[in-house]
This record gives structure tokens, C-alpha cells and sequence, in this order.
């Protein structure tokens, strides 16, 4: 008897309702009373649970980093949807980036307790927009935590490294995509196509009394209705309704060692940053740079608050939002295309600033003159805030580029970020404009892996390039034009040729003894009278040349077909209009 009521008790047990675990949705931030932040072990395990209990949430691993481990993403629908291609077709989706830079974690816990929220309805259900985060980009300086290298910071307790698991600053890797993290990163981007995007960091630099600073995309480079909309619209709306809320904000505080008192200029976020390069897609990007001296407990509530008034924006503004990027990504806005800005003195901004009094006193380290700030000496101030940019460089767009499919690394990136592209069928002769490389500086010292180069010019030719099956052929009528644009042309801020994609045309490969060439230069001037007038005159208005036996005979090799032509001479070529 007791052997059949025991295989009962079984079958009853195994048929009856699984019940869920009784989870405690209080985040380790908040346990600890706004003093610590969440671990990445804590961080994915809080999103693993917040989506075994609600289905509006779901969690994906989504591709490498270089830590070994994987990038995820966490998604909040209402509608308990989570096909991208679904979803874009009425509602807007807004992605949050965090932990970039790990001892920079006010995002990571802000936003678990951001998704916790609006999964439990303790903030407004936002209807027609989808929230996507990555909980934390950079595993690998997440997984290397200390509580001694953020030297200017009030807390948190411990946190993690800038660098990833290779010592690279993610925040300068995303167009030349030296990292999984970086090509993970794409992945994502170009899965979700967001419409608004928000990177979470902690500034530094400068002491004032704001806790809350933003850095939206530069409305200029922008361009555009678009950048119309973010700087006329979606900026002063959101510091209205902080306001609301008693959140002073303020443009990032784009000054080092020095007190802001005098005004200062708007950070330029190239396509190496996150914005800059989420911009190239005519996503509305912006960094939300809490200040470093501020209770770390403030800095992740006012965090928190930020995110929901640009929640709340895009839900208000989201039919406008999906037009203005319609409009942007399929049509070309101009014909020009700037390359390079600076600021534009004719026009500034004036700004209600709230910062701290500073003396210069005398070092007891050093005996030299040291900044000091005294909070006891607050001020409000009107300051210049110079936050217009003007092109200094700027190319006419070609109806396409051409890369021979030698170049595979290129063409490599170039397909992770979603560009379209033909294929030569067969072997084929096209008119092109070609660059020569004519001259280009390169940095000293070591960048993010690399030393970069800078002030490149070009010399720019029409000829007759007979192009092999198999090389591409990429149209710049396509919404990914600025990404192909802002790589392709050696002049761009951050081209692949700046990043060294290319430095091996800058090396030449074969060359000439003197004792022979000598002899070959006197057949070659003898027989171009053109040729010998311009190098005798080179001679006599040149007078390190004229004294340099060497350079003369390497000129003249130059102007020989002796010259090897894949030298300095740029590799991807223009198809005009």
C-alpha cells in the first residue's frame, strides 16, 4: 500500500504546475544603498531572471567579445514582440549602450532598474517604442574590477577597467573595428536599426554643480532636418523635462584642467565614437556624462530619470522620428559632402551655467600653480557655448566607389555594416577618378593600436581602370552613404587609410642602384626636352634638391615608367556622376 501511494505522490508532483521562483527584483545598487554597482555575473543573471518572469522581456547572446564571453541583448516590448523586422514596422526602438567603460557603471544599474520598472509597471508602459540595451558592452574590463583606477571619481565602492580584455578603449574602436566587441557591436546595430541612441558614461575635466551633463550628436554633421530636429527639438525637450523633475542639465563640459567660466565649444564625435558613428546611420545619438564628484547614488537616479524623459520623447515624437530618418536614408541631401568641420565663430549659443569659483594657489607637490575649486563659492552665469561647426573640407559624392576584392579586410567591415554592394560579373574597363597619395603626416606615438595618420591630401586623376571579375562596385545612393563616404575617402577624419587599412601603398617596393640608373636618367632627359627644362629648373629654384645628388636621381626615376605605379597611389576609385 505505502509502494502505491508513493508512485501517486510522484505522478502528482510531476503533473502539477510548475510554479516560478519567488524572485527579488532589489538590485545589488540598491541593496547596498546606492553605494556598489552589480558584477557582470550579477548584471546578466538580474535580465535572466527579469525575463523568466515577464515575457515583455527577453534576453539574446548575440556574438563574441574579446573576453570570451558573449555580448547580450535585453529587449522591452509591451507587445511581448521580438522580431526586429516586426517591430520596425510601427513602432520606433531606442538602444542604451553601457559599460563601455566599466568604471564609468551608472548606466549598467540606472537601466536594470530601468527595465525592471517598466516590466512591473512602476513607470508608464511606453506604447509604440521598443527599449534594447546592451547590459554591458565591455565584458572584459567588467570582469577586471578594482576600486583604485577611476582616481577622480566618488564611487561606486570598486568597478571595472577602461580597457577591454586587450587594453582597447571601446569608445574608439567603432569604425575601424579592431575588436569582437566592436564587430559584435555592428551585429547588433544593424539587427535592431534603432532610431535613438543613448551610450552611458561619467565625465571629467572640470568641477560644477551640475550632476547631469549631455553630448548629443553635433546637429551640424548631422545635417540635415534631422540635425535641425535633435538640437531645435529633441534637446530642449529633454531638458525641460528634467527641469520638471529638479534635474539641472547641461551640454557636456568640453574643458580639461581649466575653469569653464569663459565659455567653451561642443565636443565633436567623430565616426571612432559611438554617436559618431551611430550618426552615420541617421540614428539621434547622444552620451549622457554624469559628473564624476557626485554621489555615485545621484548619478545613477538622475541616470535613470534621463533615460525615461528620452523614453518619453521618442514615444511623444516618434511618427516625426521615423519621417526624418525615412527622408535621410534614402535620399541624398546634397551633393557636397564635408569631410572636415571646425567652429563656426559667426554663431554661438548663450548658456545658464552653475559652476564653482577656482583659484590658482601654489602646488605643495610641485611649487607651480595648481587649480583648486571651492564648492562654498557657487555661480550662475550666462557663458558662450560655441556649438556650430563649419565644413572645411568637402568632396563632391561619386555615383559610386570601386575596391579591387583584394582588399578583403575593407570589404570585410564595409559588409558587417549592412552596405550594399555589386559584384563585377566579368573583367570590366570604366572611367574612374583615381587619388594619388600626395602627402599625409602620421602620429608619433601609439593610438588605440595604431598610429594614425592626418592632414592627407590627394592628387586626383581621370583614367581608363580595367577592374577583374570579382571586384566591387558599391553605389553611394543607399542608406549606408555616409558610412561609405566617411571610410572610403583618405581624407575623412577617420578613413580606413587614416586607421593604416592601406599603409602598404606608402611603402615603395622596388627601387634603382644608383651606378645603373645613372646612366638610363641621361637617356631618359635626353630624349624628353620637356622633362630636362623641368628638372633643371627644379634644380635652380630648389636648392636642397640642387644639392642632393640622391633626390635628383629618385625624381627622375618618379618620372620614369620605371616607377612602380601601386606606389602612394590609393586603391579605391570614384565612379563620377
Amino acid at each position: 500500500m505505502r509502494i502505491i501511494i508513493f508512485f501517486l505522490f510522484l505522478l502528482v508532483s510531476c503533473n502539477a504546475p510548475k510554479t516560478k521562483p519567488d524572485y527579488d527584483f532589489k538590485t545589488h545598487f540598491e541593496k547596498s544603498g546606492g553605494l556598489e554597482t552589480a558584477t557582470y555575473k550579477q548584471t546578466i543573471t538580474y535580465y535572466n531572471d527579469l525575463a523568466e518572469a515577464y515575457p515583455e522581456i527577453s534576453i539574446k547572446t548575440m556574438g563574441e567579445t574579446d573576453a570570451g564571453l558573449p555580448l547580450h541583448i535585453v529587449t522591452f516590448n509591451a507587445e511581448s514582440l521580438f522580431d526586429f523586422s516586426e517591430i520596425r514596422k510601427n513602432k520606433r526602438i531606442l538602444l542604451i549602450n553601457n559599460g563601455i567603460h566599466p568604471g564609468e557603471p551608472d548606466g549598467i544599474d540606472a537601466t536594470m532598474m530601468l527595465f525592471r520598472d517598466l516590466a512591473n509597471g512602476t513607470i508608464e508602459t511606453p506604447k509604440n517604442t521598443v527599449i534594447v540595451t546592451i547590459p554591458i558592452y565591455n565584458v572584459g574590463g567588467s570582469l577586471n574590477r578594482n576600486s583604485t583606477t577611476r582616481t577622480n571619481q566618488n564611487g561606486p565602492k570598486d568597478y571595472g577597467f577602461r580597457g577591454n580584455a586587450r587594453n582597447y578603449d571601446l569608445n574608439r574602436d567603432f569604425i575601424k573595428c579592431d575588436t569582437k566587441n566592436a564587430q559584435t557591436f555592428a551585429k547588433i546595430f544593424h539587427l535592431a536599426k534603432p532610431d535613438v541612441f543613448i551610450d552611458n558614461h561619467v565625465s571629467n575635466g572640470a568641477d560644477y554643480q551640475y550632476t547631469l551633463t549631455h553630448l548629443f550628436t553635433q546637429h551640424n554633421k548631422l545635417g540635415g532636418d534631422l540635425g535641425y530636429f535633435i538640437y531645435s527639438e529633441m534637446m530642449p525637450e529633454l531638458e525641460e523635462k528634467l527641469a520638471k523633475k529638479d534635474w539641472d542639465i547641461t551640454p557636456y563640459v568640453n574643458v580639461f584642467n581649466r575653469v569653464p567660466d569663459k565659455g567653451f565649444s561642443q565636443f565633436m564625435d567623430y565616426p571612432r565614437y559611438s554617436t559618431g558613428y551611430t550618426t552615420l546611420f541617421n540614428t539621434l545619438g547622444m552620451m549622457v556624462e554624469t559628473h564624476m564628484l557626485k554621489p555615485y547614488k545621484q548619478r545613477v537616479e538622475g541616470t535613470y530619470e534621463l533615460m525615461k524623459s528620452m523614453i518619453e520623447i521618442t514615444e511623444e515624437q516618434g511618427d516625426k522620428i521615423a519621417v526624418l530618418r525615412k527622408k535621410a536614408n534614402t535620399i541624398h541631401p546634397k551633393k557636397m559632402y564635408a569631410l572636415h568641420w571646425q567652429i563656426d565663430t559667426t554663431k554661438t549659443s548663450t548658456i545658464n551655467f552653475k559652476g564653482f569659483e577656482a583659484e590658482n594657489t601654489k602646488s605643495e607637490i610641485t611649487g607651480f600653480e595648481r587649480l583648486k575649486y571651492n564648492r562654498n563659492k557657487p555661480f550662475t552665469k550666462d557663458l558662450i557655448y560655441q556649438n556650430y561647426f563649419k565644413p572645411t573640407l568637402e568632396i563632391k559624392i561619386p555615383t559610386a566607389y570601386i575596391i579591387p576584392q583584394s582588399w578583403h579586410r575593407v570589404i570585410a567591415l564595409l559588409k558587417l555594416n549592412a552596405v550594399e554592394f555589386q559584384v563585377f560579373k566579368n573583367e570590366t574597363t570604366l572611367t574612374v577618378e583615381s587619388y594619388k597619395i600626395k602627402d599625409y603626416k602620421t602620429r608619433q606615438h601609439p593610438y588605440e593600436g595604431h598610429y594614425p595618420h592626418y592632414n592627407v591630401s590627394v592628387i586626383s586623376n581621370t583614367e581608363n581602370i580595367t577592374f577583374r571579375k570579382g571586384d566591387y562596385y558599391i553605389k553611394t545612393n543607399q542608406p549606408s552613404f555616409k558610412y561609405i563616404i566617411e571610410t572610403l575617402e583618405p581624407q575623412a577624419h577617420d578613413s580606413f587609410f587614416n586607421w593604416n587599412f592601406f599603409d602598404t601603398i606608402l611603402q615603395q617596393k622596388e627601387g634603382f642602384s644608383p651606378y645603373v640608373w645613372e646612366d638610363k636618367a641621361v637617356e631618359l632627359i635626353n630624349n624628353n626636352k620637356k622633362l630636362k627644362m623641368e628638372f633643371e629648373a627644379k634644380k635652380q629654384n630648389d636648392k636642397a634638391f640642387a644639392n642632393n645628388w640622391y633626390a635628383q636621381l629618385d625624381w627622375l626615376h618618379k618620372q620614369s615608367d620605371n616607377y612602380e605605379k601601386a606606389h602612394l597611389q590609393y586603391p579605391v576609385y570614384r565612379v563620377a556622376n
